[in-house]
């Protein structure tokens, strides 16, 4: 079977990998979409593992069952994720689920980037398989493992409604931020960037406010928008240090910051620790989604009330995944980068 195979960046090559044979319990699934994730584009997070079939943000279509597999068929439109939790250790008891050791050791054999996947046992067993409904698409599903994090993430803020969200960038998965954080009742909603076309997406998305944070001084701007009293809730969704600070400093006495955005390994960040005590503020992170984060995402898409089908702006066969990271690496006017590995 073709397979997109990633070396870095600049180097995505079309190659050719042996069908995955599947075993008791497993699935072997037809890929019909494949988005590609910001993390597949952080360079110093890749590289190490390469070469690599990347890609973890799938739907497609069951062709294979082994046996034992209960509660699916061949012929089922599936989405799957490729970390799953394992439900019984201590932290997955405590609802915290994306500590499970478990998790890091999963995935799914080859990634996304192939013709076919082979979704092992314990994947489907836990409940990282989930069949799509009929009213979702299979590039609409490719979403569900992006905005199951979000999902997460709002569970682990304790997202209350009718508050003051700000998101601190306007990619993809500030897009989705905004957007759950409206389908989940927030109240004033102000988003930042550097580039106009993210701006306008947030504004499409449902950021009342908009933020250049090339041209305007981000801090002094929500102050303004805020009546001085700054956010309740501060997303920052890229790995820049300058975010972090923009956040300690925009979010309102008794709020909460959630690390949603990636620092490379080595990043530092220092901030005066009085206004941080002073202002009483939560300082929370989050990673990745474990099951029941993953049910809520595709819920919310089916029922439209998160839509993800215009975020997309390209749509590339296998042979052009190279195009698609660059695109994706680039920012400029992509947002999401779908790869459909039957073209």
């Amino acid at each position: 079977m073709r397979v997109a195979m990633y070396y870095n960046n600049r180097d995505v090559r079309l190659e050719e990998l042996p069908r995955p044979k599947i075993g008791p319990g497993e699935a072997l699934i037809k890929i019909h979409a494949s988005g590609i994730c910001g993390s597949d584009v952080m360079e110093w997070y890749r590289i190490k593992k390469a070469p690599i079939v990347l890609g973890h943000e799938i739907a497609g279509e069951i062709v294979e069952l082994g046996e034992g597999v209960k509660g699916f068929s061949v012929g089922d439109r599936v989405t799957a994720t490729h970390h799953v939790p394992c439900g019984r250790c201590e932290y997955c008891q405590r609802g915290q689920e994306t500590l499970c050791e478990l998790l890091g050791k999963t995935t799914y054999d080859p990634g996304g980037f192939a013709e076919y996947v082979r979704v092992p046992a314990i994947n489907i067993e836990t409940g990282g398989m989930l069949k799509l409904p009929d009213s979702v698409s299979y590039e609409e599903g490719s979403f569900t493992e992006p905005l199951g994090c979000v999902v997460r993430g709002m569970r682990v803020m304790g997202f209350e409604p009718a508050r003051t969200v700000l998101v601190l960038g306007s990619g993809l998965s500030g897009q989705l931020v905004i957007r759950t954080a409206r389908a989940l009742g927030a109240g004033k909603i102000l988003a930042t960037d550097l580039n106009d076309f993210r701006l306008e997406m947030a504004r499409r998305s449902g950021a009342e406010v908009t933020i250049h944070a090339g041209r305007e001084d981000v801090v002094e701007r929500v102050l303004e928008e805020t009546g001085g009293e700054g956010a309740d809730y501060v997303i920052p969704t890229a790995g820049a240090p300058v975010l972090f600070d923009q956040a300690l400093k925009t979010v309102r006495k008794g709020g909460t910051i959630l690390l949603y955005g990636i620092m490379a390994p080595g990043t530092e960040v220092g901030f005066e620790v009085f206004p941080f005590w002073k202002k009483q503020v939560k300082l929370l992170s989050t990673y990745a989604a474990a099951p029941r984060d993953l049910r809520e995402a595709l819920e919310l898409i089916r029922a439209g009330r998160v839509p993800v089908k215009d975020l997309i702006t390209h749509r590339l066969p296998l042979a052009e995944t190279q195009k698609g990271f660059e695109l994706t690496a680039a920012g400029g006017d992509s947002m999401k980068v779908i790869i459909e590995p039957q073209r």
